[in-house]
């Protein structure tokens, strides 16, 4: 299996589920990053939290640090801007679309034992599965 990191992903998936964890029990809100970047863009009526605008950034500056301490991005991307703008544009729409993205369903709604989160959780890996199906073994 190429690029298993089995210790990364452990660390990476133990910082997500503090970080959640502590969002929930310090300030009562779920992570969903969807939902804290539309507030961060303008898209809650009461305005800006400095929360919201916190977490964002520090979204930003951890993957930038973690650019930095590893000497570059370890991932490439084989596709040009414009079709990751529009793969981009698209994730944003679903998230709007299915009230929330894959962390605030996946990680926080299924934590919480929300119905509304299983569905969607079970809906977006469907979808990736059928998708990834599709592209691989039909096109």
């Amino acid at each position: 299996m190429e690029g298993f990191t089995p210790v990364s992903g452990l660390v990476g998936g133990l910082l997500i589920g503090v970080a959640v964890a502590l969002l929930l029990l310090l300030n009562g809100r779920i992570a969903g990053i969807s939902g804290i970047v539309a507030g961060v863009l303008g898209g809650f009526r009461g305005g800006v939290g400095g929360w919201q605008a916190a977490f964002a950034l520090g979204l930003l500056i951890g993957a930038l640090g973690y650019g930095v301490l590893a000497g570059g991005v370890p991932v490439e991307v084989p596709a040009s801007v414009p079709v990751m703008v529009v793969a981009g544009l698209l994730v944003g729409f679903g998230a709007r679309l299915g009230s929330g993205c894959t962390s605030g369903h996946g990680v926080c709604g299924l934590a919480r034992l929300s119905v509304r989160s299983v569905v969607a959780t079970a809906v977006f890996m469907g979808t990736a599965f059928a998708t990834v199906f599709i592209v691989r073994h039909v096109l």
